[in-house]
């Protein structure tokens, strides 16, 4: 079994996609503890053909803190966030169907991030037909005093993986003898070049998934999705 673990990101950009269409099962790691800008709860859009950062609002957030742990904060950020898009992609050729799909992610009824980010991945998931399973790690009975890449290696071994795919940001990480000490193979994932037309602007990259989606048919969204390489 093909597996990845990663913390939940809303609205990623492409890499983290791939990385779930990769695998037959994607553990959402929310029990590790909350980053401070990271990406987490926040990524970039394009506005006036320039990146934006846009984030969601939160409780008291601290790196002390598990991310299951995190809150949102209940205020209008909602409707500023979609309003904020409807302004930036109104013109994009694919908005009239991609809008109603981030109207209902934002608007889901959730005030833990975690769950809140599934949701979002799951209904991106679904819109791309990518049937790969979703795991909260803290639903895992796991040994909790294990840290990093030995933490990795004991939830794939209690579920019975064989590959496990890493984003390419983890090869400093992870030694690929120590995972074949327990007959797991280690590979990470590397996105080949996506570039595509915006507006007028020239492209710009790693933008959240909104962006590639405004943009693309779902056809070649889901040809993207396979524009990567295991190495």
């Amino acid at each position: 079994m093909k597996i990845a673990i990663m913390q939940p990101y809303f609205l990623p950009y492409i890499g983290y996609f791939q990385l779930i269409n990769a695998v037959d099962t994607f553990v959402v790691f929310d029990d590790v503890n909350f980053r401070k800008k990271g990406w987490i709860n926040r990524n970039h859009i394009l506005i006036n053909e320039e990146p934006f950062l846009f984030n969601i609002p939160l409780k008291n957030s601290s790196q002390n803190k598990l991310i299951n742990e995190i809150e949102i904060v209940d205020s209008d950020w909602r409707s500023t966030f979609l309003k904020t898009i409807f302004t930036g992609y109104k013109k994009a050729p694919f908005f009239e169907v991609v809008f109603p799909l981030i109207e209902q992610i934002v608007n889901f009824e959730e005030s833990n991030l975690s769950l809140f980010i599934l949701n979002s991945l799951s209904k991106i998931c679904k819109f791309l037909d990518v049937k790969t399973e979703f795991l909260l790690s803290s639903s895992i009975n796991k040994d909790l005093l294990m840290k990093g890449e030995s933490k990795i290696i004991d939830i794939c071994s209690r579920l019975k993986c064989d590959l496990y795919i890493n984003a390419i940001g983890g090869k400093e990480l992870y030694n690929k003898d120590n995972f074949n000490k327990v007959n797991i193979d280690l590979k990470f994932i590397d996105t080949i070049n996506i570039e595509y037309k915006q507006f007028k602007n020239n492209f710009v990259p790693y933008l959240s998934i909104i962006d590639l989606l405004m943009f693309n048919s779902n056809d070649k969204c889901k040809e993207l999705l396979n524009n990567y390489k295991l190495i």
